[in-house]
């Protein structure tokens, strides 16, 4: 703790912690000592750990169990707003990512997949629905569509990797691609796929992507979950 800093001492705390806990170094269910030990052993008075303590349980990352005593729970995935996949992303930040793989077939193209990829509305197109998890818990549910004849996709490779890994390795360039982020409330359904009761706050996210042809290769439309997930973006002034 830095005593010299402007920055409260309860809300350096709380940084650290929440450091500690985006990173690993406090992994789920990992036990804090109660505030006694934690401000003795830190040097800080019991409002001020009480005070961080209660800054990450409003944020989710903390929760107080009776007879238990205050538990790290999973942390809210944070990923930027770039050309990457949500598995590569889960692990990376140490999450443990898991694919549950609920459709891989072909289907006829519907008006908006058509668009998306630039063929014929009723084309025969791959889809593939998957729900993602993370820590063995539901993250997003993804829906993708490729044009057929792209690459054959097993059902097993597609639940032990990401999509655009498997893509990658097929020798398919990853250029670019077209995003739009959004959000509504839950279905009955989609509460029950994701753990959310119905009316939860969802994030959505559709994805036209570009190889380095200028050719469409994946048309994504995804529903994550807001109580875990977040988009982050960096914004610049332009000269």
């Amino acid at each position: 703790m830095d005593r010299s800093s402007p920055v409260p001492l309860y809300f350096q705390l709380s940084q650290q912690l929440e450091a500690a806990i985006e990173k690993g170094r406090l992994a789920p269910g990992s036990l804090l000592g109660n505030e006694i030990e934690l401000a003795g052993r830190l040097g800080l008075s019991r409002p001020t750990v009480r005070q961080a303590i209660q800054s990450l349980v409003d944020k989710g990352l903390l929760v107080r169990r009776r007879g238990v005593g205050t538990q790290v729970v999973h942390s809210q995935v944070k990923r930027p707003l770039e050309l990457s996949s949500l598995y590569d992303d889960l692990e990376a930040a140490g999450q443990r990512p898991a694919t549950r793989v609920l459709r891989n077939t072909t289907e006829p193209a519907t008006a908006e997949v058509a668009a998306a990829l630039g063929v014929a509305e009723g084309a025969e197109v791959l889809v593939i629905e998957r729900l993602r998890l993370a820590h063995g818990e539901p993250m997003a549910h993804l829906c993708n569509h490729l044009p057929a004849g792209l690459l054959d996709l097993d059902t097993a490779l597609l639940e032990s990797t990401g999509l655009y890994r498997l893509m990658r390795q097929a020798g398919i360039t990853l250029h670019s691609a077209r995003q739009a982020v959004g959000a509504r409330a839950a279905s009955a359904e989609e509460g029950e796929r994701l753990g959310e009761p119905e009316g939860a706050p969802l994030l959505t996210m559709q994805r036209t992507t570009f190889d380095d042809t200028g050719r469409a290769v994946e048309f994504g439309s995804h529903v994550y979950r807001a109580s875990r997930y977040a988009f982050e973006f960096q914004l610049l002034v332009r000269p």
